[in-house]
């Protein structure tokens, strides 16, 4: 079981990288659908996610990691520091123990194995983000669609907020969209209870 999450995290992980091997310089600037943030700004938040994760399973604080949240992990070379903080992350999750480990994460005490779920979530909804900011295709990959629906709400269930939460105040998340439960295609529904607008434009 645990390998087969860290290899639907490295799916995810993959699927951002591609997306992100296709802007264009005048693109970091960009809007995304996450309006708090242009594409330089999503793609560190990835970046910086990644790494604070690595630094959760070494002990460190939630106020460690929102302290460090925005904090620039990018550098001058914003893909290859993508790469490296992705693969630094599922080594992380690997390393002996990972699984059991209690984090002190900023949705509150969860174990490794709740920690991977939850990050592999951000980085499959975040690739459709770049992908939609960028113009390039969109489509996520069938098996992280089917898993992520799948255990959208155990993922996040008992923490501080979850995408699905009602009583949510969606700082981390955004909002589920009212049409959320309409009979559209599978992928569709879950970018809808994740907030997004799959029309995006």
């Amino acid at each position: 079981m645990g390998e087969h999450l860290i290899d639907l995290f490295r799916l995810a992980a993959a699927g951002f990288e591609r997306s992100l091997r296709n802007v264009r310089l005048e693109q970091w600037a960009a809007p995304t659908p996450c309006s708090e943030w242009n594409v330089r700004q999503l793609v560190n938040h990835m970046t910086r996610g990644n790494l604070n994760y690595v630094d959760l399973l070494a002990g460190a604080s939630a106020t460690d990691f929102l302290r460090m949240r925005e904090a620039d992990a990018l550098g001058a070379v914003p893909i290859e520091a993508y790469v490296a903080s992705a693969r630094a992350s599922a080594d992380a999750f690997a390393g002996p123990g990972a699984f059991e480990k209690l984090l002190d994460h900023p949705l509150g005490k969860i174990d490794g194995r709740r920690g991977i779920a939850i990050r592999t979530t951000d980085s499959a909804i975040h690739t459709w983000d770049l992908a939609r900011a960028l113009g390039v295709d969109d489509t996520l990959d069938a098996r992280l669609v089917a898993w992520m629906d799948d255990n959208l709400d155990a993922t996040h269930a008992g923490v501080a907020e979850g995408p699905t939460d009602p009583g949510s105040t969606h700082r981390f998340f955004g909002a589920p969209r009212a049409d959320s439960a309409c009979s559209s295609p599978r992928h569709e529904r879950l970018l809808r209870r994740m907030g997004r607008r799959p029309g995006w434009e």
